[in-house]
């Protein structure tokens, strides 16, 4: 049975992603709340504070934009907020969402793992306890061995970029792309580039 890691609110008024999600956090460990407005997800919070918000940008009557400056505005950096686009945006929205106090910003459709991997990063500085576990040290130590080439890879995959955008943003193929992150899952001695994520956004905050 997975260990407790932590209570998330999900604000989205999208039924079937919101109860993907929470079968995905679920699995993961973690106790979830799904909501529907943001008007609820207030009271929600204020009946039992949660460890991590995470609001989808298009609500019914309040965005996910003003649902993320009235839980900063009282409960500041003590509850961490993502907040989720439904759609590519521009940068400014992304800007808009920080300037908020957002603590990320991510764009559905969503990778299970990168989420996961978020979650498990803010939820761990909120709490005080945000170095990576000794039993991730040497997994982490690996790191060290990835080429400049397969870090800038997978500093992209953690960043959330899909295989084809990496290809564009490095100007190589999708081919070399694939090839580099089967290099890095070999030295990394992880199965699967989710795991390989994790350990990146945990050597972040390490």
């Amino acid at each position: 049975m997975e260990k407790y890691c932590g209570d998330v609110v999900l604000v989205d008024d999208d039924d079937h992603f919101r109860g993907f999600l929470i079968d995905v956090l679920e699995r993961a460990g973690y106790s979830a709340r799904g909501i529907g407005s943001a008007e609820r997800a207030l009271a929600a919070v204020d009946q039992r504070k949660p460890d991590i918000v995470l609001a989808d940008v298009q609500l019914p009557a309040m965005s996910g934009y003003e649902l993320c400056r009235q839980l900063k505005e009282k409960h500041e950096s003590s509850l961490p907020v993502i907040i989720i686009s439904g759609e590519r945006t521009e940068p400014y929205d992304r800007t808009a969402g920080i300037r908020l106090g957002a603590d990320d910003y991510m764009v559905k459709p969503i990778d299970p793992g990168e989420l996961l991997a978020r979650v498990w990063r803010l939820v761990s500085r909120s709490k005080g306890h945000d170095r990576a576990p000794k039993n991730d040290a040497h997994a982490l130590g690996k790191l060290g061995v990835l080429s400049k080439r397969e870090r800038q890879v997978l500093d992209l995959l953690a960043g959330g970029s899909e295989q084809n955008e990496i290809a564009q943003t490095l100007f190589i193929s999708p081919k070399t792309v694939a090839t580099h992150i089967q290099r890095i899952l070999t030295k990394l001695g992880v199965r699967s580039r989710t795991q390989a994520v994790a350990l990146a956004l945990r050597r972040e905050s390490a």
